[in-house]
């Protein structure tokens, strides 16, 4: 090597003089020698968790077959525990055989909008006609005025398209997206964690949520939404892994091929386009689209997303870590959701904003041609101008619905399972409707959109250990399982005023399964726990995740319709403001 090139030679990443630490360098001269650290490429990129060696004498078995299923069960696992919740779920589907709650307004709703483009007003005894004929009848073309947009509809539409205008067709889409849920939370969960165990555990407690349940057995929007942000959450989730990856690709490594922190790596390298952070726009999109409250979970992804670049540019070694994300990476997560998501949202309307703009189309398609005439906007399009004014007649819609509802509930109720929503209620008589000849009285038949009390109350002191890893403990998987709690469930506590319902809290049911699960995963012990504290561990959080899954089997005849005597069904109101 030429004496040039010795010159330029910084060994790769090696403190220098002026870089090294005051204290290192006066400790130098006694011999001090610094311990070694950890190669920041694991920090930025950990490794997935291995069995112990303990697990693998136990198992007495070979290296290599050890391997071969730990490498099988990283997709082996969770479709094996998505298989178990598609059973479930998709087990009598169409029972029952009515239209319950709010399927009278979205199932409808999604027939005529796959066929007019648009929402339409049905007659008062649609229900039992459509029943009656097996879905042949006439869809109606008088335009209705409804208060949610078209994409959770178009979804549900999807699938009385496929299977016909009755139970099964309009549930069918909620059902596989609530099962494809529980496949995406268990590959979510292994990532997070970096343990396939912890992430397929957590997908396990949501197959056997009841609110999550019964949502994935009714055709409503917030089983939708669910699917969608969760799926959002999960490409930030890759994205945030392939772009660390790329960090630790460009960082110098020393002579022993450990990756040292580089300053000026970390604030010049950029990162590219990003594309799963244009997916997760995209889904978010999707999310709004369905019901507006994705805005929030929208604007706390995105923060998320920087603070998780802030993050991996501080551990690379950047200085002022801030300013290099505002300047390298702010931008395209700027672009790559919000845009996006507006450009998804504006589309999903493509439908209404083809109808006819004579009358004969969807609501309010013509105001901007009668009512909205004149103005300082008319230079816009008619139809975006009548999109806006419906927007805004949406608008003031929610922030003013107040009319009682028998099962509405205050947020604050939410997360003990104060308030369950009953779906569907009848009380058949002996030898009716599933009901025991004999019953000896008549039999209840309920589906009541509740929770499964034990693990949402166990979610309770899982959410405080979340908190307390994140903000004691600095741990970003905390703070990002609290940021999904927080952008589902805060937002609601603005509107307390509002007539809102219990079952919107589905939309954070993954998030609380990721903390419970994660607090099981403290109960089980650190790695390196002797072997008294894995057995006392493992024992604890055996008999709590066993009884979780009793308690979901004890209220599977209410989270399923089942005709039940009315004692048995009196049993399982645990609270009186279940009833």
């Amino acid at each position: 090597m030429t004496s040039t090139a010795s010159s330029t030679d910084t060994r790769q990443g090696q403190a220098t003089a002026d870089q090294r630490p005051t204290w290192q360098q006066r400790l130098r001269r006694f011999g001090y020698a610094a311990p070694p650290t950890s190669d920041v490429r694991d920090r930025l990129v950990p490794p997935y968790s291995e069995p112990s060696p303990r697990i693998r004498a136990a198992l007495g078995l070979r290296g290599e077959v050890v391997d071969r299923v730990v490498r099988w069960s990283a997709w082996g696992g969770p479709l094996l525990v998505t298989l178990m919740a598609g059973l479930m779920r998709f087990w009598n589907l169409g029972s029952p055989r009515a239209v319950i709650f709010d399927e009278t307004y979205y199932a409808k709703d999604a027939w005529a909008l796959v066929h007019n483009g648009y929402e339409a007003n049905w007659a008062k005894d649609a229900n039992d006609l459509i029943l009656q004929h097996s879905g042949h009848v006439t869809v109606p073309t008088d335009a209705a005025y409804v208060v949610h947009p078209p994409v959770g509809k178009y979804v549900i539409g999807l699938g009385e398209l496929i299977f016909g205008f009755d139970p099964f067709g309009w549930r069918f889409m909620t059902a596989l997206l609530g099962t494809l849920s529980v496949l995406l939370l268990c590959r979510i969960g292994r990532r997070l964690f970096r343990s396939t165990f912890l992430g397929c555990l957590a997908g396990a407690l949501m197959a056997v949520d009841g609110l999550q349940f019964v949502m994935s057995r009714t055709s409503l929007l917030d089983g939708v939404l669910e699917f969608f942000v969760l799926a959002a959450f999960g490409c930030l989730l890759v994205d945030r892994d392939r772009a660390r990856a790329k960090l630790a690709a460009a960082l110098p490594g020393d002579s022993d091929g450990r990756v040292r922190p580089d300053a000026h790596t970390a604030e010049s390298t950029r990162l590219g386009w990003r594309p799963w952070r244009w997916a997760a726009g995209l889904l978010l999109g999707l999310a709004i689209g369905t019901k507006w409250n994705g805005l929030y979970i929208l604007a706390a992804f995105c923060v998320m997303a920087v603070l998780w670049d802030v993050g991996a540019r501080r551990v690379a070694g950047a200085r002022r870590p801030y300013t290099t994300v505002l300047k390298r990476d702010t931008g395209i997560t700027f672009l790559a959701t919000v845009p996006v998501a507006l450009v998804v949202y504006v589309t999903s309307w493509i439908g209404w904003i083809l109808s006819p703009t004579d009358g004969s189309g969807g609501y309010f398609r013509n105001w901007a041609a009668t009512d909205g005439k004149g103005g300082t906007w008319t230079f816009l399009p008619d139809w975006l101008r009548s999109l806006w004014h419906y927007e805004h007649e949406v608008y003031l819609f929610h922030v003013g619905l107040s009319s009682p509802h028998t099962y509405q509930s205050n947020p604050w109720s939410w997360i003990v399972v104060g308030r369950p929503v009953s779906y569907f209620y009848e009380s058949p008589s002996p030898g009716r409707s599933g009901c025991p000849s004999d019953a000896g009285g008549k039999c209840a038949r309920e589906v009541l959109a509740l929770g499964t009390p034990l693990l949402w109350w166990a979610a309770c002191f899982a959410i405080l250990y979340v908190l307390w890893r994140w903000v004691f403990r600095r741990d970003w998987r905390a703070g990002a399982i609290a940021c999904g709690i927080a952008a589902g469930y805060l937002p609601w506590f603005l509107y307390q005023e509002r007539t809102i319902f219990y079952f919107y809290a589905v939309v954070f049911v993954p998030f609380l399964c990721l903390a419970v699960a994660m607090m099981i995963g403290a109960i089980l012990g650190p790695p390196g726990s002797d072997e008294r504290r894995r057995v006392v561990g493992a024992a604890g959080a055996g008999v709590l995740v066993l009884l979780i899954a009793w308690n979901f089997i004890y209220f599977w005849p209410i989270y399923t319709g089942t005709a039940i005597p009315i004692d048995s069904w009196r049993s399982r109101m645990w609270l009186d403001t279940w009833v």
